[in-house]
């Protein structure tokens, strides 16, 4: 009978005995918790549509051209020379979402994520106003093909094509900005044929998520769901089932009036499976905590209903720890815990001060692969380079020029002694830098550059100067 109760551990909950995929049709939700979840993911979807489109000094709040390489995060500008600084960032978010898993299981699955919030709150309710609630939503799978059944479904996998398609837009607007999304919209089309390409096969995609792969996304491609088994624990506060309170001494018991339960010995659970019909990944919260969940607290509300129809508290299925349903014992902020919160401090510590030490001009000077030395007149010691500027900053640079800082010598640019760094743009150029043999002490001298702005000196950088092996 234990193996008996335990078969649920043997497959994912969305798959039958037969191997075949077990299709979802959760009931509506209602209650605190889904009210307060709407709110969230309304702030949420607002910021995600609209910060591609939002400006801040000229800059893009957000943007992730990875085929430029060229990103924005929060308005500030980086470049491929500050990757050191998007390594500590992913750091800084792995030990985040360590330190609240530990702590709170998946609630960023359940509040945050954009999976959950366009699958629960856009194509579900959509669902629910063309097809019905549960009960209506597993009629029509199972009628035949009818008018009814052909209207209904042309209507949903439109609309839901048409919501995909915007999304790939908002997509596309962090990918390559949203000034270059707008213009292509202007120009047409068919004046930017690989970019429509691009964006129906991203349609594609999120229509595939959306309409037929769903919650098989949080259950079998993303990694969260297993990261529990590592990171949780008896004290992680979860969406869980009050088993003490809902089973007692001899179980759980279908619901009967004017009865004595307590006297029975038998819990306040009434056996509903209305958790179950709920639930959008499809698994009883009744057999604890399990990969598919995802800690959307439908579960809880709906239990919540049932409490209130049959005169029993609230709070069956809550947000506990393993520790608080057994021991009675309360949240602490364990050892664990603190380990975790030291480290993410420190982490976001050396990324703020890495900020604040960021030049906003960021010069390299490099010699010409495959170029010696030459030997000119007066005993000068020449060697070529290749220079690249980037500008990190919302504003030019003007007036741009190189000064040599550790030697005695002269640097001499192909083009003009004085140009222009434009903003969030890359200057690159040939120079030539010129010692005299005199203040050459070895044949491979490191040699310090200053960038000036006019007078002012806004970077430093060094580079390697050959010369013959007499001259040491």
């Amino acid at each position: 009978m234990a193996q008996d109760q335990e078969h649920f551990r043997d497959s994912i909950g969305t798959i039958n005995d037969e191997g075949k995929r077990a299709w979802v049709y959760p009931k509506k939700p209602s209650g605190k918790f889904y009210k307060y979840r709407k709110y969230v993911s309304y702030v949420l979807l607002t910021f995600l549509i609209t910060a591609p489109f939002i400006k801040i000094n000229g800059n893009q709040f957000l943007m992730f051209n990875v085929l430029e390489r060229r990103f924005n995060i929060f308005s500030l500008p980086f470049w491929p020379q500050d990757f050191y600084l998007f390594v500590i960032l992913m750091l800084i978010g792995v030990v985040f979402i360590a330190l609240f898993t530990v702590a709170f299981g998946r609630i960023f699955c359940g509040w945050m994520c954009p999976q959950t919030i366009f699958m629960e709150m856009v194509f579900r309710r959509i669902e629910f106003w063309i097809d019905g609630d549960r009960g209506a939503q597993m009629k029509l799978a199972r009628q035949p093909w009818n008018a009814e059944k052909i209207r209904k479904r042309l209507t949903k996998w439109s609309i839901f094509f048409i919501i995909s398609f915007l999304i790939a837009n908002v997509f596309l607007a962090y990918l390559i900005g949203s000034d270059r999304l707008i213009q292509y919209i202007t120009d047409g089309p068919l004046q930017h044929t690989s970019t429509l390409i691009s964006l129906l096969i991203f349609t594609g995609v999120f229509y595939f998520v959306f309409a037929w792969f769903r919650e098989q996304v949080c259950i079998i491609a993303c990694p969260y769901g297993r990261m529990q088994g590592v990171l949780l624990d008896n004290k992680s506060i979860v969406v869980a089932y009050d088993h003490k309170r809902g089973e007692a001494e001899n179980g759980r018991k279908k619901w009967r009036k004017n009865e004595d339960r307590a006297a029975l010995g038998h819990g306040d659970c009434i056996d509903c499976f209305q958790c179950v019909n709920v639930c959008p990944t499809g698994i009883d919260i009744r057999n604890g905590t399990q990969l598919e969940c995802v800690n959307c607290t439908a579960c809880i509300d709906e239990c919540d209903h049932i409490m209130e129809k049959v005169n029993l508290p609230k709070g069956l299925i809550r947000y506990a720890s393993e520790d608080e349903i057994t021991k009675k014992e309360k949240f602490q902020f364990t050892p664990r815990l603190k380990a975790y919160s030291a480290i993410l401090i420190i982490l976001t510590g050396i990324l703020i001060g890495m900020l604040f030490l960021r030049n906003d001009l960021e010069a390299s000077i490099l010699r010409l692969p495959g170029q010696l030395y030459e030997h000119k007149e007066g005993n000068i010691i020449s060697n070529v380079y290749t220079y690249k500027l980037v500008n990190k900053t919302s504003q030019d640079i003007n007036n741009v020029r190189f000064e040599l800082l550790s030697h005695k010598g002269t640097i001499k640019l192909v083009r003009n002694e004085n140009f222009n760094v434009p903003a969030q743009e890359l200057a690159e150029g040939t120079l030539f830098i010129e010692i005299n043999n005199a203040a050459i002490k070895s044949d491979k001298e490191k040699v310090k550059i200053g960038v000036y702005s006019g007078d002012t000196l806004i970077e430093t950088t060094k580079t390697a100067f050959l010369a013959p092996r007499s001259y040491k």
